[in-house]
C-alpha cells in the first residue's frame, strides 16, 4: 500500500504525542512500546519504521514535551503576562490535574536523572531555555544572579506541583500550590547583586 506523501512524517510525530503523553501520565518505566502504539493505533512492528530504541523515542518525546512547555510560556509573555502570571499558571489546580499535558519536569525527573546522557541532554536544554526565559522576567535580569535565581524558582515551581499531586485532597493541594506561588515571588523579588 502506498501512503501520500509526508505520511510517515505525520505517523512518527503522531506516536512522538502520544507517547510524551504516556510517559507524563505514567512515568517512562510504566509506558511500554506496545500501550503507546496501541493508543496510536498502530502495530508493534511499526514503531521500528520510526524509530530504532525506546530511548530515542523517550529523547525525542522529552524534547518534545520541552519545546511544549517552552512554546506555551512565550505565548503567556505575548499576550502579556509578567513573571506572578507565569508562576500561577504553572502553580495551578488545572496544571495540578493535568499530568499528560502539564511539565514533564514535574511528571518524569525522578525517571530522568536515571537515564542515559543523551536523555539527560536533551532535558538540560530545554531546562537552559525555559529558565533563560524565566530569568528574563526578573527585575534584575540582567545582574549574574539571575539565571541562578530563575533556576530556582523554576525548581520551586516543580517540586510544589510535585508535591500537590502527591496529596488527594483538593483543598490541602490548593493551599500547597497557593504556598509556592508565594515562596516563588518572594525569591522573584529578591535582589541578589
Amino acid at each position: 500500500m502506498r501512503f501520500e506523501k509526508g505520511h510517515k512524517a505525520a505517523t512518527r510525530q503522531h506516536i512522538l504525542e502520544v507517547a510524551s503523553k504516556s510517559f507524563r501520565r505514567a512515568g517512562v518505566s510504566a509506558a511500554g512500546i506496545s500501550g503507546i502504539m496501541g493508543a496510536a493505533g498502530l502495530t508493534n512492528g511499526a514503531f521500528y519504521l520510526h524509530f530504532a530504541s525506546k530511548e530515542e523515542l523517550v529523547r525525542e518525546a522529552v524534547g518534545s514535551a520541552l519545546a511544549e512547555r517552552q512554546l506555551d510560556l512565550e505565548e503567556k509573555l505575548q499576550a502579556g503576562a509578567d513573571l506572578e502570571k507565569v508562576i500561577r499558571s504553572y502553580l495551578s489546580q488545572a496544571h495540578r490535574e493535568d499530568l499528560a499535558c502539564g511539565c514533564p519536569s514535574a511528571a518524569l525527573l525522578p525517571e530522568l536523572g536515571r537515564h542515559s546522557v543523551p536523555i539527560r541532554q536533551t532535558y538540560e536544554n530545554g531546562l537552559r531555555s525555559f529558565v533563560a526565559t524565566l530569568a528574563a522576567l526578573l527585575p534584575d535580569a540582567d545582574s549574574k544572579s539571575a539565571d541562578r535565581r530563575a533556576a530556582a524558582i523554576f525548581a520551586l515551581m516543580v517540586g510544589t506541583l510535585q508535591l500537590a499531586r502527591a496529596v488527594p485532597d483538593a483543598a490541602r493541594a490548593e493551599e500547597i500550590l497557593e504556598g509556592g506561588v508565594e515562596a516563588a515571588l518572594v525569591l522573584a523579588r529578591e535582589s541578589q547583586e
